[in-house]
């Protein structure tokens, strides 16, 4: 009995100077409970949705706007406004549309020069007629001219056409045939000895659509 009694005040006394084994242990649940839980929205990166688009470039002053008429192109006059009755320019690409507006734009220009052409060749004195006025009229002219110098006239024609094709159109091989340069402004080539050109963008589309009037007259003019 007195053995029984001493081994039991042993124990107890022993167990006094053991390390707790309950402290800063939790149950599964509790710890689970006690912890913030993680969402998928902070787990996965922030992605933004927003589609990226490239900003228009602006040539000139002029940015292309696909809800405006030939993409906001100057020309449109009164009265008539953006006149189009055959709808060549609607629903077209931007290469389209300034391709048609590089080709009316150039034919104004020739048609311009013809026209003062005619009034020249017919009434008053050339070199190709030896200072006489000659009196035949323009169309039948070209005939009469010697080949020696319609050469030269046909040859600069050639040369200033190819410097056009440079400097406006994308070579063969390196895109879509036909194209225009992203940076080119239809009918801009660069040519201007006299420094008439803008600097704004509304003197420049002002200028740009006196041209264009001009233009579409000496055409009819010409025909």
């Amino acid at each position: 009995m007195m053995k029984l009694t001493i081994l039991a005040a042993l124990t107890g006394s022993a167990a006094a100077f053991a390390p707790s084994t309950s402290v800063g242990v939790c149950s599964t649940a509790l710890c689970m409970s006690d912890e913030t839980p993680v969402t998928a929205e902070e787990t996965s990166p922030i992605v933004d949705e927003t589609p990226l688009v490239p900003a228009a470039l602006a040539i000139n002053g002029w940015t292309p706007d696909a809800s405006l008429p030939c993409y906001g192109l100057p020309g449109a006059v009164s009265p008539l406004g953006f006149f189009d009755p055959l709808g060549f320019s609607k629903n077209t690409e931007l290469n389209t549309a300034k391709r048609l507006r590089e080709a009316e734009v150039m034919h104004g220009r020739v048609a311009m020069m013809a026209t003062v052409g005619y009034l020249i060749g017919e009434s008053t004195p050339t070199i190709t007629y030896g200072m006489d006025v000659h009196h035949t009229i323009a169309n039948n002219q070209i005939p009469e001219v010697p080949g020696t110098v319609l050469f030269p006239f046909f040859l600069a024609i050639n040369i200033a056409e190819a410097l056009r094709a440079s400097t406006g159109w994308v070579e063969p091989g390196l895109g879509a045939l036909f194209s225009l340069r992203e940076t080119y402004y239809p009918g801009d080539i660069g040519f201007d000895p006299f420094g008439l050109k803008p600097e704004d963008a509304k003197s420049f589309a002002n200028m740009q659509t006196k041209e264009l009037s001009n233009g579409r007259l000496a055409m009819l003019a010409a025909a």
